[in-house]
C-alpha cells in the first residue's frame, strides 16, 4: 500500500510539473512558420530574424506577464501540403500564436488546423484579400496590407506615370501571384483608353520562357505586370531582355527582394516593384536594423520589419490581455494600437493591419529605391 501511495505521489509531482510547463508557469511558446529553405528561403528566414531578435529583447526584460517567450521554428517551403503538416507540429507544441506563414498560398492551408484550435496567426507577408476578407478565418491577422490595395498602387503607376495603353498581365497561377494579376487585369479593364492584350499563367520552374516572351511581343504590349515570386521573374526578364525586349517590367512585392537582383544581376536594372511602404526612418526600424546587424553580420531581408512589427503586435496584445486566451488577445490585437518598425499600428475587424501600406520600388544601380 505506502509502494502504491509513493508511486502516486510520485506520479502527481510529475504531472505538476509537466502541467507548469504547459500551463501558465511555463514559457510562451510562439510559433514562427514559412519557407526556412528551397527557392524562396529569402522570404522566411528574415521573420526567424525578426521574431529572435524580439523575443531576445523581451526576455532580457523578464518576459511577459512573467513568464520567458519560446519560439518554436517549423519550415513549410512555402507549399501548401507541406504547410498542413508544418500547422499540425506547432498544434502539437502547444503554441498560443504563429508568426507567419509567408507564401498566401501556403498560409491559407495551413489557416482552418489554426482555427480549430484558437491559435492567432500573424502573417508578415501573406497578401492575398480573401485571407482576411472572406471572414472565414478569424484567427488571422497580417501586417502588409493586401493585394487589392497594391494592385491599385501598381495599375495606377503604370498607367498614370509610366502612361502603358497596352499591358500584358502574367502570373505564376498560384493563389498569390494569380490573385494580384487578376485584380490588376480588373483595375486595368475598369480604365479608359488601356486594354489588358495578353493575360496568361506561366509554368513555375521552367527553364525557357521563349513562348510566353514571344506571346508579348506578338500582343503589341508595352509593358508587363507579373505576379508571382523572384525565381520566376528572373528568368523572365532576363530572357525578355537578351531578346532585346525593352518595355516597363512591374511585379509586386514577391519580386520586390535583394534575392532578385542578385540573380536577374545587371538584367533587373529599371524593374518596378511594389512593397512595404520604406519606414526605415522610424527609430524602431533603426534600431531593429542595427540589431540584426548586430546579431548577424548582414542587412535583414524581405518583410523583416512585417515580421517584427507582428512579433511586437502579439506579445504586446498577451500583456494587454493579462493571459494567452484566445478571445482576450484577439480583442486586444484589434483594440489596442501598438509602435513598431512599420510605425503605429492596429488591425481592423477582419484582421487587415490599420496603418500600413504600398509604395513602387526601381532597381537603379542594384538597389531597390522607393520612387515617391
Amino acid at each position: 500500500m505506502k509502494k502504491i501511495l509513493a508511486f502516486l505521489l510520485i506520479s502527481l509531482v510529475a504531472f505538476s510539473a509537466f502541467a507548469a510547463g504547459q500551463g501558465e508557469g511555463g514559457t510562451i511558446r510562439i510559433g514562427v512558420a514559412g519557407a526556412h529553405s528551397g527557392d524562396l528561403a529569402s522570404y522566411g528566414i528574415p521573420s526567424i530574424k525578426a521574431a529572435e531578435l524580439v523575443v531576445d529583447m523581451y526576455n532580457a526584460n523578464g518576459g511577459v506577464l512573467g513568464r520567458q517567450v519560446e519560439l518554436v521554428i517549423e519550415d513549410d517551403v512555402c507549399k501548401p501540403e507541406v504547410a498542413t503538416n508544418t500547422a499540425a507540429k506547432l498544434v502539437g507544441d502547444e503554441v498560443v500564436a504563429v508568426i507567419g506563414h509567408i507564401c498566401s498560398g501556403a498560409t491559407k492551408a495551413a489557416l482552418g488546423i489554426y482555427k480549430d484550435e484558437n491559435i492567432i496567426t500573424i502573417s508578415p507577408s501573406a497578401t492575398n484579400p480573401p485571407l482576411t476578407k472572406s471572414g472565414e478565418y478569424p484567427n488571422f491577422l497580417r501586417t502588409i496590407a493586401p493585394d487589392d490595395a497594391q494592385a491599385d498602387v501598381e495599375v495606377s503607376f503604370a498607367v498614370d506615370t509610366l502612361g502603358l495603353k497596352k499591358i500584358a498581365v502574367l502570373h505564376d497561377k498560384g493563389d498569390y501571384g494569380k490573385g494580384f494579376a487578376e485584380f490588376c487585369k480588373a483595375q486595368i479593364e475598369a480604365k479608359s483608353g488601356v486594354e489588358v492584350v495578353l493575360y496568361e499563367g506561366i509554368q513555375v520552374g521552367a527553364v525557357d520562357y521563349s513562348a510566353i516572351i514571344n506571346k508579348i511581343g506578338n500582343s503589341g504590349a508595352d509593358g508587363v505586370i507579373y505576379g508571382g515570386y523572384h525565381p520566376e521573374a528572373s528568368k523572365l526578364v532576363s530572357q525578355m531582355k537578351k531578346k532585346n525586349m525593352d518595355i516597363p517590367f512591374l511585379s509586386d512585392d514577391g519580386v520586390k527582394d535583394p534575392t532578385f537582383i542578385k540573380v536577374a544581376g545587371e538584367y533587373s536594372e529599371g524593374v518596378y516593384a511594389t512593397g512595404p511602404v520604406d519606414t526605415s526612418s522610424n527609430p524602431m526600424a533603426i534600431k531593429a536594423v542595427e540589431d540584426h546587424k548586430a546579431k548577424y553580420g548582414e542587412e535583414p531581408g524581405a518583410f523583416f520589419l512585417n515580421a517584427y512589427a507582428a512579433t511586437i503586435a502579439v506579445l504586446n496584445a498577451i500583456e494587454k490581455a493579462g493571459s494567452t486566451d484566445y478571445e482576450a488577445v484577439s480583442a486586444a490585437l484589434r483594440s489596442e494600437y501598438v509602435e513598431t518598425p512599420l510605425g503605429k499600428i492596429s488591425f481592423d475587424e477582419k484582421g487587415d493591419a490599420i496603418g500600413v501600406g504600398f509604395a513602387v520600388y526601381q532597381v537603379q544601380n542594384g538597389e531597390y529605391v522607393e520612387l515617391k
